[in-house]
């Protein structure tokens, strides 16, 4: 027969295990691996790796500390995002964030396993990236940017600050489904607002260069870029 004294010692120490757990768990350094479409000395690429850091100090979580941070730089070149994305896998991470499409078709591609958390896609269910907004399903969730119809803004937009334009070239990667959807959205209100639109693709700077220069011969131009993480890279 156990006696009372001891019941309440076994009972406080099964108490204290999950907490004892929990503090083990802690203690081991979590690993987070980021995979970024800008270059590394990009002020807008630095202010979201400070604002994330700032947000995991908020949640108790140190660089440093108690989570270790592994960046990955694309500088929107389209041939390293595998490579990165490689790399990035073989560091052992707990969960992997992905600025982009692009970032996010890569990890991908290496994994199916690691979680994978993205920001800045346009259309992550179009794209293939998950299931559906709902149910994301596999490794992949994340935050999407805007919905379809907030591109016929743009030109509506552009025609508010300058009336005077008749012609709008519009910048877009043809290669990414939002890329298509965006400027069809566009077309669907560029006749009522009398604007002619002259696709620019964006697989590479001197394409977009080339497009651009020669858009620019005729007057009442103006310009529209659509959101692609390597045509706003490239374009800027």
């Amino acid at each position: 027969m156990i006696k009372r004294r001891e019941f309440i010692s076994l009972l406080g120490g099964a108490a204290a295990w999950p907490l004892a757990a929990r503090a083990q768990q802690r203690e081991r350094m979590r690993r987070i691996g980021v995979l970024m479409t800008l270059s590394a000395d990009d002020p807008e690429g630095l202010a979201r790796v400070t604002a994330f850091v700032q947000g995991l100090q908020e949640l108790g979580w140190r660089d440093g500390r108690d989570v270790r941070i592994d960046y990955r730089w694309a500088a929107a070149d389209a041939a390293s995002f595998h490579r990165h994305a490689q790399e990035l896998l073989t560091l052992g991470p707990d969960v992997i964030i992905a600025t982009a499409t692009p970032s996010v078709v890569a990890l991908q591609q290496v994994t199916r396993t690691v979680p994978i958390v993205f920001v800045g896609v346009t259309d992550p269910v179009g794209a293939g990236l998950v299931e559906r907004l709902t149910h994301p399903g596999g490794n992949t969730t994340g935050f999407s940017i805007f919905e379809y119809s907030i591109s016929g803004k743009w030109l509506e937009l552009l025609k508010e600050i300058a009336p005077r334009v008749r012609r709008a070239a519009v910048i877009r990667d043809p290669l990414l489904t939002s890329g298509t959807a965006q400027f069809s959205v566009i077309q669907s209100v560029a006749h009522s607002l009398g604007t002619e639109l002259t696709p620019v693709g964006a697989r590479e700077a001197g394409e977009i260069e080339r497009g651009l220069s020669t858009f620019a011969r005729e007057p009442n131009g103006g310009l529209i870029v659509t959101a692609s993480p390597l045509a706003a890279v490239i374009a800027i």
